[in-house]
């Protein structure tokens, strides 16, 4: 079964709730209640909580001195949907701005201190090499992080997979132990708003973090739920996974489209070709959806798919229909479909 590298898309962990919160005020209109335009004063830093509401962040904003009054920058937010993916952390930002400016100053990810996006699909030594490279985290005691307790309690006191996907803002001389510590935080969160604490019928909350992860890595979003039922269906007969990203993630082969028939034969107990069942680990850091198709697959009796060229992705239970396609798969990438 072939698997193919995915757009990765990253998730803000803050919502712009625009409610007018009381002592915030009316809105006005003129040019009154902003700063004038072109004339902005010294930099400063704001401090925006995940999931502060807007209202919350005007008035952040106006005593900070960025913009002139918190009605002047929910105006601007309100008429324009960006202002929801205002991201949480430290950002660096002029006073005296219009609220036009505030606002795209706000939205500049090069203006938040500290940022570590961490991606979809991503692993956890991805993660640490982020936080290796990031001027925010302190170099002293790295390896701290490992005192860090996994939100899922698994046989090998793994993180692997419980460090949410998101854009995250530390501040200077952080520990890993911290940042990785409120990315198993939000990962948290999303454990229990998602249900996924629950499991999914005869599987605990940890395997079906498992089963998305490989979904995360196996496919794009609209595929998610098809692919989280070919899994279940192999499971329930006992057939090996046989999934390309499991090897991948074993031999540190991850953005190869095709594998040898020699990697397929590793001896890992990551690699499915060669063993039934689930991996040891999760082998990703999935996102919200991938962990919501797990939780709620497609209806069908699959056990194959392949994705033949990018955005051409197929299921069937007929082995000799897979062969088929296989052979497809393998004149596209040859022709230089996938690159």
């Amino acid at each position: 079964m072939k698997s193919m590298t995915k757009k990765v898309r990253l998730r803000i962990s803050v919502l712009f709730v625009l409610v007018l919160a009381a002592g915030v005020g009316v809105l006005v209109t003129g040019g009154s209640d902003d700063f004038p335009a072109g004339k902005p004063g010294a930099e400063t830093t704001v401090q925006i909580a995940n999931g502060q509401s807007g209202s919350e962040i005007a008035v952040t904003l106006k005593n900070a001195a960025v913009v002139k009054t918190t009605s002047s920058f929910l105006k601007v937010a309100i008429a324009d949907l960006r202002s929801r993916s205002i991201a949480p952390g430290t950002h660096r930002i002029n006073t005296h701005l219009t609220a036009k400016d505030a606002l795209e100053q706000m939205l500049d990810a090069k203006r938040i201190v500290g940022l570590v996006n961490v991606k979809e699909g991503s692993t956890l030594s991805d993660v640490l090499a982020l936080l290796t490279s990031n001027s925010s985290i302190s170099k002293s005691k790295f390896s701290s992080w490992k005192s860090v307790k996994p939100p899922i309690a698994n046989s090998k006191s793994s993180l692997e997979g419980m460090l949410f996907p998101a854009q995250y803002s530390f501040a200077q001389g952080t520990s890993t132990q911290a940042a990785i510590a409120s990315m198993a935080a939000r990962f948290r969160e999303i454990l229990h708003s998602s249900q996924l604490d629950k499991g999914f019928q005869k599987y605990d909350s940890y395997q079906m973090l498992i089963i998305a992860s490989m979904i995360q890595v196996e496919g794009d979003n609209s595929d998610f739920a098809k692919i989280a039922r070919v899994i279940l269906n192999r499971l329930a007969i006992e057939m090996p996974l046989q999934l390309n990203s499991t090897v991948q993630f074993a031999a540190n082969l991850r953005g190869q489209i095709a594998l040898s028939t020699a990697s397929t034969q590793i001896d890992s107990p990551y690699n499915t070709y060669r063993n039934v069942g689930l991996p040891p680990t999760p082998i990703s850091n999935p996102g919200l959806a991938a962990i919501d198709a797990a939780l709620h697959p497609a209806e069908g009796n699959w056990i194959y798919f392949i994705t033949v060229k990018p955005g051409d992705t197929r299921f069937t239970r007929s082995f000799s229909e897979f062969g088929g396609w296989e052979a497809l798969f393998h004149k596209n990438l040859a022709a230089g479909a996938f690159k």
